[in-house]
């Protein structure tokens, strides 16, 4: 199944998906449900399914498990500056979701809302009440995770003050909807999942197993990215690097191929084995 995650319209770049789509089948990878082919689960662009969205968020809030929020990212700095005042640290949530929240606006009365709501002259973010204790995942690359969200990250957001529906909310429905089983993607969102396990569970659905893998890396060890000099597979291609060098290259960096050996992706897909997929991020050579 292949979904198309556009949640946020300015980053959407006109003719990307047509690229991707293409980029992909080039490579030799197909799909048997998605945009271009329809099938039993769509529709499969994030952007056509906000009823679903809207439909969870009812879910939660007949069980007041989420809540208006009028506190910006500056107001939960200053309230992590002013908690670690005398303290050699505070808590925090993972590094790419900011400080963690300290729950200003979770136990508003309407009175104590009406008052935030003309205080700050801004729409609310809505925010989902994260159970207390630890959140266990057994990864299939990683190991056991352990996170107590509560603690760690505090209650998140759900839905943007801007409207949008956060990833991950969008996520959770789509793949609990989507029937999704097991969800393979790379290790900097492995911070994520006990996230998205609580809400699977506040939704009444059973969560998917995970597997986090390393992120390719270039030669000195850092993410590859287009600000960095990575090359996007549509110049590859259009400078004559051929899809079986670049997949056989990927099956190398993982041992399922001898270096320079040339494979399609259904080859590839004979010599899968998850015990050999690393911890560590590495390097694919060209």
């Amino acid at each position: 199944m292949l979904r198309v995650e556009d949640l946020d319209p300015p980053r959407v770049l006109p003719g990307a998906e047509a690229a991707m789509l293409e980029d992909l089948r080039w490579l030799g990878l197909d799909w048997d449900e998605g945009p271009d082919v329809g099938g039993a689960h769509g529709p499969y662009r994030q952007s056509e399914r906000a009823q679903r969205y809207e439909e969870a968020l009812a879910y939660l809030a007949e069980r007041d498990l989420v809540y208006p929020c009028w506190c910006s990212r500056k107001d939960l700095r200053r309230a992590r500056d002013a908690s670690s005042v005398g303290e050699s640290s505070a808590p925090h949530g993972p590094a790419d979701d900011g400080p963690r929240y300290p729950g200003t606006c979770a136990h508003l009365d309407e009175a104590a809302r009406d008052a935030r709501r003309s205080e700050t002259g801004r729409a609310p973010a809505l925010r989902f009440r994260s159970p207390g204790g630890p959140i266990a995942i057994e990864d299939r690359v990683r190991g056991a995770f352990v996170q107590d969200v509560a603690r760690e990250v505090g209650d998140f957001v759900v839905r943007r003050a801007d409207g949008l529906f956060a990833y991950q909310l969008a996520v959770v429905v789509d793949d609990a909807l989507m029937e999704v089983t097991e969800v393979v993607r790379g290790d900097d969102l492995l911070a994520s999942a006990p996230r998205q396990v609580a809400l699977f569970r506040a939704l009444g659905f059973d969560p998917p197993s995970f597997g986090h893998v390393p992120l390719v890396t270039g030669a000195e060890g850092e993410r590859l990215a287009k600000r960095r000099g990575a090359r996007p597979i549509r110049e590859m291609r259009a400078s004559g690097t051929s899809a079986t060098k670049i997949v056989g290259a990927i099956a190398a960096s993982l041992g399922w191929a001898e270096a320079h050996e040339e494979l399609g992706a259904h080859e590839v897909v004979s010599r899968f084995d998850w015990s050999s997929v690393a911890r560590a991020r590495g390097e694919v050579a060209l």
